[in-house]
């Protein structure tokens, strides 16, 4: 198969894994893509391609990572400096001593200074592969500018200590303190390089837009795509980082931009293409090692004394080792960083130590793994083959297989542990922004007025200007509304806050429904020959703008309705809880006062008990006296009949007279 058309297959196979993904959501990008290029190169009449490592870093390489240096948010970038230069360098000489002895120990068969190799190729990771798994799992921000950091310079880094390994193994001769000298100053070099060769363009780009003004967009973009390339060659041919040097001059190239608000055409045909160069390049990237795989595979195995299951094993190892001391060193080196940035953000200490724990799962592998193991030269200068090349490059694939299955499985389960944030701190600081927007647009309308007011015009003119002026206000004070986030406890002004902005929003559908509606139209006359291709694209265009433009707005009115509707269900609750209080606290009273009454009808009821039993007892005493007398007066008198009877009954009977 020719170049061309193995060029042309393999961008057809990115846009259709692409589509793919949509639909195979449970699998991550990556993966698919590998799994494509394995499927075409694993017969032995497959597609296989002779891969030249040197080109595959300077087509692939410079313009992604020129594309993440411009894109990456900068304030985030040196806010978190301290995390991000431990993890790019600190972690990355500890990952190559650490897994280089583990290797060596490993596989004696391997020399010590080519386990260095191989664990200098590990040793860099891939954001772009993160991104493509945790895309729509709520990655945190901070973890997610982290690991973006991280990969923009420890591909450099890791890189320089493979190029050491590899002439240590070459020359059988290392410096320590040639090696460090040696590294300050390829890697200081290249950011110098980067970042002139981003100033210049930046000048240049200036002056000719002052002349010509923004009818040289298309010109403008595309040297802003060749200059990764330039920056690249440069520093790779002064002997410094090439790779830093792309990635300083996307972080120069983006400081400039912030001078270039005026030109729309040049800003928007840029960030279009650059999405389509990155699409486009990490689908190659990932297809192209899924091609090389089953190659790799082959000839380790064929040129090895182990088997298939001893080298997944080895591979298995070779990753828990690596994930151990990525684990390790963020627990060490990096969680005091990481716990304060994750504390300002409102994680809770639980929490930061699961975002440890995806810390260590997103120590992804990928396409600079595979280029630096194949860059290892095949000879060495005697003329004998590199010691154990083969098995170097089928490990280092192995090992970006096994973590980004680790990653496709770990970090979804990881992520939907971490407490859900209620708001995007990106959203919080778009609405803020367009706040501060409608403002700065109102303040300069009034100074406008102020300045209309001071010309002689007639009563018509001024009145057109007064209803004009009116109108445009009105349009920025009703975006206002829509974006008010003041948390007012009164249910009244929430729901009259919830109720202009979805009227708002409404007004927003109902626009983008007329300009879908204005499209078709213009199709339709297009289609009756009523206007030609030209106008259908300037007018398409027009309504494109405007739809992209009413769509944001309705975005971020549909996310200020949300939390307006939050504030209301809270306010609800608490209006609810107090009513409850409320009546708790009068049945509370009302059981007090009845329990008052009660004692006090008890008390009077004991007041009156008590007089009525002095009553009865006065009464009962007069009616005992003379009863008790007269019981008294009975018994003496029974008394005294009783001692007569007695005396009659003991004397002696006397005879009877004759």
């Amino acid at each position: 198969m020719h170049t061309v058309e193995i060029v042309l297959l393999v961008l057809m196979l990115g846009a259709v894994s692409g589509l793919l993904a949509r639909y195979v959501k449970f699998i991550p990008l990556p993966l698919l893509q590998i799994a494509l290029g394995m499927a075409l190169a694993w017969p032995q009449a497959g597609l296989h391609i002779a891969f030249d490592p040197d080109l595959f870093l300077l087509l692939f390489i410079p313009p992604l990572l020129f594309a993440d240096g411009w894109r990456i948010p900068k304030r985030e970038f040196f806010a978190l400096y301290k995390p991000i230069l431990r993890l790019a360098l600190g972690l990355v000489f500890f990952t190559v001593i650490g897994l280089g002895y583990f290797i060596h120990w490993l596989i004696p068969a391997i020399p010590l200074p080519v386990a260095f190799a191989l664990a200098a190729v590990l040793s860099p990771t891939d954001a772009v592969a993160v991104s493509a798994i945790a895309r729509n799992l709520g990655m945190p921000t901070q973890a997610l500018h982290i690991l973006e950091g991280e990969s923009l310079l420890n591909d450099a880094s890791g890189l320089v200590a493979l190029k050491f390994a590899v002439a240590a193994a070459m020359t059988g001769a290392f410096s320590w303190m040639e090696a460090g000298q040696s590294f300050v100053l390829i890697a200081v070099g290249g950011v110098i390089v980067g970042l002139a060769i981003g100033w210049l363009f930046g000048y240049v780009r200036k002056v000719v837009t002052r002349l010509v003004g923004d009818t040289a967009a298309t010109q403008m973009v595309l040297l802003l795509l060749l200059l990764p390339f330039a920056a690249y060659l440069l520093g790779e041919r002064l002997g410094v980082s090439g790779i830093l040097a792309a990635v300083s001059a996307g972080i120069a190239v983006n400081f400039t931009d912030l001078d270039r608000g005026r030109f729309i055409s040049e800003r928007m045909q840029s960030n279009d293409a650059w999405q389509m160069v990155e699409a486009t390049f990490n689908g190659a990237i990932f297809l192209l090692l899924g091609i090389q795989l089953p190659t790799l595979i082959r000839e380790a195995m064929g040129r090895s004394d182990y088997s298939w299951w001893q080298l997944l094993a080895i591979i298995l190892a070779i990753t828990v080792v690596a994930m151990v001391l990525r684990a390790v060193w963020l627990h060490v080196a990096v969680q005091g960083p990481l716990r304060k940035s994750f504390r300002n953000q409102g994680v809770s200490q639980k929490s930061s130590y699961l975002l440890t724990t995806l810390g260590t799962v997103a120590g992804i592998r990928g396409a600079v793994t595979l280029a630096g193991a194949l860059s290892i030269p095949l000879l060495l200068p005697s003329g004998q083959p590199f010691p154990a090349r083969d098995l170097v490059i089928m490990l280092a694939a192995g090992v970006i297989i096994a973590t980004l299955l680790i990653g496709s499985v770990g970090l979804p389960l990881i992520l939907r542990r971490l407490p859900a944030s209620k708001e995007h701190a990106t959203d919080r600081e778009e609405r803020r922004a367009r706040v501060a927007a409608c403002h700065a647009a109102l303040v300069s309308l009034q100074e406008q007025d102020q300045v209309q007011g001071q010309k002689e015009e007639t009563s018509g003119e001024q009145a057109m200007w007064v209803a004009v002026m009116g109108r445009v206000a009105q349009d920025y004070r009703d975006r206002l509304g829509a974006l008010d986030d003041t948390s007012d406890p009164d249910l009244a002004q929430l729901r009259d806050r919830m109720q202009h902005v979805r009227s708002v929003e409404l007004g927003m559908e109902l626009r983008l429904i007329g300009l879908q509606a204005e499209r078709e139209e213009f199709y339709h006359l297009r289609r009756k020959h009523l206007i030609n291709d030209d106008s259908l694209r300037l007018l398409v265009d027009e309504l494109d703008l405007a739809e992209v433009a009413l769509i944001r707005r309705r975005k971020a009115a549909k996310l200020n309705r949300q939390q307006a509707e939050e504030a209301l269900a809270i306010a609800r609750k608490e209006e609810q809880k107090h009513e409850a209080a409320e009546k708790e606290r009068a049945a509370q009273e009302a059981l007090a006062q009845a329990k008052n009454a009660v004692d006090a009808a008890t008390s009077t009821a004991a007041v009156a008990a008590t007089a009525n039993s002095a009553s009865d007892a006065a009464t009962e005493d007069s009616t005992v006296e003379p009863a008790v007398k007269q019981a008294m007066d009975s018994a003496t008198e029974t008394n005294s009949n009783h001692s007569t009877s007695s005396a009659h009954s003991t004397q002696p009977d006397k005879p009877a007279a004759h």
